[in-house]
């Protein structure tokens, strides 16, 4: 077996490694809106469960060269976000999403991605998701050198869910109605797959 220390390598290097070792990853589709009012979109895959009791969960949002994304900057400013589980139907629009776009373009827009109001946010969701979460910010923290931040991580409270009658009942969610994807490296996604059980010791 190798052995590598993080140090020795690049940050590419270490990057390479980490998005190729731990998968599948989840995905986020985040909405946030602008202060000019600009309807934001993102897929993030640095993103997981933190606490049920409260709701919270967490998203990790890289920098580019130490400047914010929209997302972040938006998150930060309004304190509010959607988020929305990535599935089989909707993964070709979300990709879209990923262009680099200037502030003032939407890139829900972009997507031909339907907006949708929020009960408790102001945030708009998307339509196209089975499943979103509307959020605010209950903790942010800047990683990576003090003095050039490389990574926004976000934690949020859900404070609405919304997902499709389809595939909730009795409290439990579908897995195969669902449908969501996961991330590998590079541009490589995965489906849900085979589903087996095993039991926990008591």
């Amino acid at each position: 077996m190798l052995s590598i220390d993080p140090a020795q390598q690049t940050e590419r290097e270490n990057y390479k490694f980490l998005i190729g070792s731990i998968i599948p990853r989840p995905i986020a589709f985040v909405t946030t809106l602008s202060k000019d009012g600009v309807v934001n979109g993102a897929p993030f895959s640095y993103f997981n469960i933190v606490s049920a009791n409260p709701p919270l969960i967490s998203l990790s949002i890289q920098r580019l060269e130490g400047n914010q994304k929209d997302t972040a900057r938006n998150i930060l400013a309004s304190k509010e976000f959607v988020v929305h589980i990535v599935d089989e139907q909707n993964v070709g629009q979300v990709n879209e999403t990923a262009a680099t776009l200037p502030p003032d373009r939407s890139e829900v827009e972009l997507a031909k991605l339907t907006p949708i109001e929020s009960l408790k946010v102001a945030v708009p969701g998307v339509k196209e998701a089975k499943i979103r979460m509307e959020c605010v910010v209950e903790h942010t923290l800047e990683l990576g050198d003090l003095d050039s931040p490389s990574c926004d991580l976000i934690i949020g409270k859900i404070v609405q869910f919304h997902i499709d009658s389809d595939i909730y009942e009795k409290g439990r969610i579908d897995p195969r109605g669902l449908a969501a994807v996961s991330r590998l490296a590079g541009h490589d996604y995965a489906e849900i797959g085979e589903v087996f059980s095993i039991n926990r010791p008591k």
